[in-house]
């Protein structure tokens, strides 16, 4: 069904209820409860779990399958929301012809970076996409300020010379995106109980999009195409020898991974319209690299949870402060108190980058194969404890990852 066999079957259906059901998953504790800072069941956040999922998805079919590592994935990143937002401004706010634009210029710009870099692999190959993302990020900041409005941002603004639909929304603003008339700002609270679920049109288009995304990496993990990628990450030079030039393949993964980025890009533009820079920068870059490896490299699911991972201690554990901490720990004697939040104020709030950083050292020094190794080790672990073989449901590598050589 779909060109997927039964167990892949079984494993789309699962991310796909997974996926519409994280309103509530996301949501586990009762507002105004002490554990509700928790809670990451809003639809900003949301919509960013499911968008950097697709960049992590993207990334991980150039990374996962052929080896080579790229440290300018953000350039295609930059480029779909530039793409998107000019789109905003010139022609109509619904985001359907914004990121068919988006995926197209990312993929175009892909293939000229993949055309240079690819003639070098290994640390020269992620050294000359650095080099491209910096010479992207600066150019935008100068060079190109009448496209990218450098430090401020490409906006969309009331002065646009919008072809179709509302030069001004009836309240006197600009226009917000929408996709053929659903607003992408638009959300449904439902309380239940001490619960309250929210359900945004934004997050659902970002999670359809995401899941087709997932499901056409799926097929290509699958396909023959795939295992050529595979072949290459192996033993690229054995590959050589029988004849087969594995360029074009490299190039069409490269291509393909951009449009991904493109795809996200031009996402988070349409959720918020405004592009700058700052997607371009080597940070962004590095940020997809860690959420592939912290997930797993090489499998479907991991790059997702590292997505979710990373996004989710950047927007919650950033938020607890002091006060937050005081709550909590407010029933210490005052000494014991004054020392524990001291000590927990390294790793929350500006500090949460150190929790992330702890985490991703156990991660590569423990579970070299990712949170999805972790997640196989649980299984394996307990089914035989009953007795019974442990079922990988699906190809990940049981090795650190490496940079093709």
């Amino acid at each position: 069904m779909l060109g997927l066999d039964k167990k892949d079957m079984k494993f789309l259906l699962i991310v796909i209820f997974l996926t519409l059901a994280t309103p509530i998953l996301l949501q586990p504790f009762p507002e105004g409860s002490g554990m509700a800072q928790f809670n990451a069941g809003y639809p900003d956040l949301m919509q960013r779990f499911a968008i950097f999922g697709i960049f992590a998805i993207g990334f991980n079919i150039l990374f996962g399958l052929t080896g080579y590592l790229s440290f300018g994935h953000a350039a295609f990143l930059g480029v779909g929301s530039y793409s998107a937002v000019w789109m905003f401004k010139l022609l109509s706010m619904n985001v359907l012809p914004g990121l068919i634009l988006a995926v197209i210029m990312s993929g175009l710009f892909a293939l000229v970076i993949g055309y240079v870099s690819l003639r070098r692999s290994g640390i020269y190959f992620s050294i000359l996409t650095l080099a491209f993302a910096q010479m992207s990020y600066n150019l935008a900041y100068s060079v190109l300020t009448p496209i990218t409005n450098g430090e401020t941002g490409l906006q969309v603004t009331l002065s646009d010379p919008r072809i179709l639909g509302q030069q001004v929304s009836e309240s006197g603003n600009v226009p917000g995106t929408h996709f053929f008339g659903i607003e992408m700002g638009a959300a449904q609270k439902i309380a239940v109980g001490s619960w309250e679920f929210t359900f945004s049109a934004g997050y659902y288009f970002c999670a359809i999009i995401a899941i087709f995304a997932f499901y056409l990496s799926l097929r290509i993990f699958r396909s023959p195409f795939g295992l050529m990628l595979r072949a290459i990450k192996s033993n690229q030079q054995r590959l050589n020898y029988t004849g087969l030039n594995a360029r074009p393949y490299t190039l069409a993964a490269f291509v393909i991974s951009g449009m991904y980025a493109g795809l996200a890009g031009g996402l988070l533009a349409s959720m918020d319209p405004l592009a700058g820079a700052e997607r371009m920068q080597w940070t962004a870059s590095g940020e997809v690299v860690l959420m592939t490896i912290l997930g797993g490299v090489g499998t479907m699911m991991g790059p997702v949870l590292g997505a979710g991972v990373i996004k989710y201690m950047e927007n919650i554990f950033s938020k607890i402060n002091e006060q937050v901490l005081h709550q909590w720990f407010g029933w210490l004697p005052d000494g014991l108190e004054s020392i524990v939040i001291w000590a927990a104020e390294h790793f929350v709030g500006s500090g949460w980058h150190m929790t992330s950083g702890v985490l991703f050292m156990i991660v590569v020094i423990f579970l070299p194969g990712g949170l999805v190794e972790g997640g196989q080790r649980i299984k394996g672990f307990i089914k035989n404890r009953r007795g019974g073989d442990s079922d990988d449901p699906e190809h990940h590598p049981k090795q650190a990852p490496h940079v093709a050589e």
